[in-house]
C-alpha cells in the first residue's frame, strides 16, 4: 500500500480577506513622497501577507492537510534594485517566529515555488545573479520558521534559449555557482513547453536533485517516439532515495482540449487514479500538490471522489492509502 497525501497551492477560496499576496509595484513605491512611509506600507503589507499565511496554515490543520506551498510574494519589492537598502526580514522576524512555533506544534510539509523567471541557466550574469537573490530571500524565509531548507523550493530548469541541449548543459555550469546552501535547498520539476522528463531527470541524475514530476505538464509535452513516463519512474524514485522527505509530484488537469495547459478548476479524478495505478507498489509514500484554480475547495472535492474506488482507502480530509 502508498500512503497518498494531497497538498494545494498558496491560497484558499474558503477563506475571506486571507490573501498572502497583497503587494505594492514599484512604481506604486514612488508615488510615496516620503521613502521611509513607503517602506513602512510594504512592510505593513509583507506582515499582513505572513499573518494570513499562519491563518492558511490553521485552516489546513482544521482540515488534516499536512503538505502546502507558500505563496512566493510575501515581501513585495524583496529584491529590487532601487531597495538595496531595506533590511526586509527585520521587521517580520515576529511573524516568522510565530509561523515556527506552529509549525512545531502541528507539523506540516511547507514549500515554495519561485516565479518563472528565477533562471538558473541564463548566460547572462544579471539573470543568474537577480535568480539567486530570489532563491536567497526564499532561504531566509525558511530559515525564519526555523523549517528545515533542504529541498523546499521547486524550480523548472529555465529557458530553452534556441538550443536546449546547450540550455542544458547552462544550467550544470552554472549550478557550480550556486551556494551550496541554495543548491541543497532545490528541487526540480518537468515543465510543459521546453524540458520534458527525460531532459529533467539527466539533469537531476547529473546533479544529485530530486525530480518532482509533473503529470500534467508530461501529457501536454513529451518526446515525440514516446508518451510513457512509467520507464523513468524507477528513475524518479531513485532522486529522491537521499532525501529525508517524501517523494513529491504535481497533479493538475487540462482546462479543456484547446487549453490544454492551463488548469482546470478542479482535479479529474480518473486522470489522477491513471498515475496511481501507474507507480502502483513503488514507494511507500507519496505527497501530491494539486495545482488547481479552485485550491483548497479541489482538494476537498479530490477526497470525495477518491472514496467512490475500491483501490482506496480514507485515512482523514486530505490522506488515503492506495492498495
Amino acid at each position: 500500500m502508498t500512503l497518498v497525501k494531497l497538498g494545494y497551492v498558496a491560497m484558499s477560496v474558503n477563506l475571506t480577506n486571507a490573501s498572502p499576496s497583497k503587494t505594492m509595484t514599484y512604481t506604486q513605491f514612488p508615488k510615496i513622497k516620503d521613502r521611509e512611509a513607503a517602506i513602512d506600507k510594504l512592510e505593513r503589507i509583507s506582515n499582513e501577507n505572513l499573518a494570513n499565511c499562519l491563518r492558511l496554515l490553521k485552516h489546513n490543520v482544521a482540515h488534516d492537510i499536512s503538505f502546502f506551498r507558500f505563496s512566493s510574494k510575501l515581501i513585495p519589492l524583496a529584491n529590487h534594485e532601487e531597495l538595496k537598502d531595506w533590511k526586509f526580514m527585520r521587521p517580520i522576524k515576529d511573524i516568522l517566529h510565530e509561523i515556527g512555533d506552529y509549525l512545531e506544534k502541528h507539523p506540516m510539509r511547507i514549500d515554495f515555488h519561485p516565479d518563472h523567471f528565477v533562471l538558473l541557466n541564463s548566460k547572462k550574469k544579471e539573470i543568474l545573479n537577480t535568480a539567486l537573490k530570489t532563491l536567497s530571500m526564499h532561504h531566509a524565509l525558511l530559515k525564519g520558521m526555523r523549517v528545515p531548507t533542504e529541498h523546499r523550493c521547486v524550480l523548472h530548469i529555465g529557458g530553452g534559449y534556441d538550443d536546449r541541449e546547450l540550455a542544458l548543459e547552462q544550467f550544470i555550469h552554472n549550478f557550480a555557482l550556486v551556494p551550496q546552501a541554495l543548491q541543497e535547498m532545490l528541487i526540480l520539476e518537468n515543465d510543459d513547453t521546453t524540458f520534458h522528463l527525460r531532459d529533467t531527470l539527466y539533469i537531476c541524475e547529473k546533479l544529485n536533485i530530486p525530480l518532482v514530476f509533473d503529470y500534467h505538464h508530461h501529457l501536454a509535452h513529451y518526446e515525440k517516439e514516446t508518451k510513457g513516463w512509467e520507464e523513468h519512474w524507477g528513475g524518479i524514485l531513485k532522486t529522491w532515495e537521499n532525501s529525508s522527505l517524501p517523494i513529491k509530484m504535481h497533479i493538475s488537469s487540462p482546462r479543456d482540449d484547446k487549453n490544454f495547459r492551463a488548469h482546470a478548476e478542479y482535479v479529474d479524478p480518473k486522470m489522477f487514479m491513471d498515475f496511481l495505478h501507474g507507480i502502483r507498489g513503488s514507494t511507500e509514500e507519496i505527497h501530491c500538490m494539486i495545482e488547481a484554480k479552485k485550491k483548497d475547495e479541489a482538494l476537498f472535492q479530490l477526497m470525495q471522489d477518491m472514496q467512490r474506488f475500491k483501490e482506496v482507502e480514507i485515512i482523514d480530509g486530505a490522506s488515503f492509502w492506495f492498495k
